[in-house]
């Protein structure tokens, strides 16, 4: 059965738009969630990538190699940052600050990639960053450390469009299983040792929290990630990032739900406009599809 890319992103974007309020239920330091949920992962695809990929892996080049290694520090970097940073703001702040990725990829697009965007797509990273300005606008100023919490939210989406900017290479010849396992892979192992680095133990927390990280694995990090992962061979970084700008939306919601934390009154204001502008630029993406095809 084909999927469309399109519906694999939709899930993604719901899938990942529990995070926030998984990690907020944890008991246990940033980097200790950040670290269980991609071992996690990497724990649960390592089998299926070595059923299926080990040939694959094996004609891995070292640039290949290089490039996951990148790509895996990026993510590590990024779950480390805004992860730490729902210690110091809101969720509704810190999800979409962590969503300005749109800026970030679309100007490296530009300047690295040399890719071209439609009007369509500009037209709607535009508008959706103006969305989310809305609402984080209404959100800021809601504690002594929010700034801070908010400049970690900004490097989180820094670090998270490089890894989506490596991935868009890599993906053109690397199939997703071994990608996504490796990257998973490198990311777990590099944040296992910034806990030992920052002296944060790995044990010795409630059940609970460990169900949470594991969930934190199936859901936003399996079925998130490994489905924006996916689509990176058929669609834009620029879209999928502003995709995820959905996100913010879906993560205030369950806030408000599990946690009693009302987003802004802004946010019903920015809501529309962050969606409209996803239209926008999945129109712009449809088109630069069809331009293709007819190539």
């Amino acid at each position: 059965m084909k999927v469309s890319p399109y519906l694999a992103l939709f899930a993604g974007v719901c899938a990942s738009s529990f995070a926030a309020t998984l990690i907020r239920l944890c008991d246990a330091p940033s980097l200790v969630i950040a670290a269980y949920r991609l071992s996690f992962a990497t724990l649960i695809l390592l089998p299926f990538a070595l059923l299926r990929s080990r040939r694959e892996v094996r004609s891995w080049t070292l640039r290949d190699g290089l490039g996951v290694s990148a790509s895996g520090l990026c993510l590590a970097l990024h779950f480390a940052l805004w992860i730490t940073s729902l210690e110091y703001t809101s969720i509704s702040s810190s999800v979409l600050l962590v969503s300005t990725t749109p800026v970030f990829v679309g100007a490296a697009s530009w300047l690295f990639l040399r890719e071209r965007a439609s009007a369509w797509t500009v037209a709607g990273i535009a508008l959706s960053v103006a969305g989310v300005a809305i609402i984080a606008v209404g959100d800021r100023g809601s504690g002594r450390d929010s700034l801070f919490g908010d400049l970690l939210a900004v490097g989180g989406a820094v670090t998270i469009a490089a890894h989506l900017l490596i991935g868009r290479r890599l993906r053109q010849r690397l199939s997703a299983l071994p990608y996504v396992t490796a990257v998973n892979a490198v990311a777990a192992l590099l944040l296992l040792a910034g806990c030992r680095m920052a002296s944060d133990p790995l044990r010795g927390y409630p059940g609970r929290t460990y169900l949470l990280m594991l969930l934190l694995a199936l859901f936003p990090q399996l079925l998130g990630h490994a489905s924006f992962n996916w689509a990176l061979r058929r669609l834009s970084p620029s879209f999928i990032s502003v995709a995820l700008l959905a996100e913010p939306v879906a993560a205030s919601l369950l806030a408000y739900l599990f946690l009693s934390e009302a987003p802004a009154s802004s946010a019903w204001a920015g809501g529309p406009v962050v969606m409209v502008g996803i239209l926008l630029a999945a129109r712009g993406e449809k088109k630069m599809q069809n331009a293709k095809c007819k190539i």
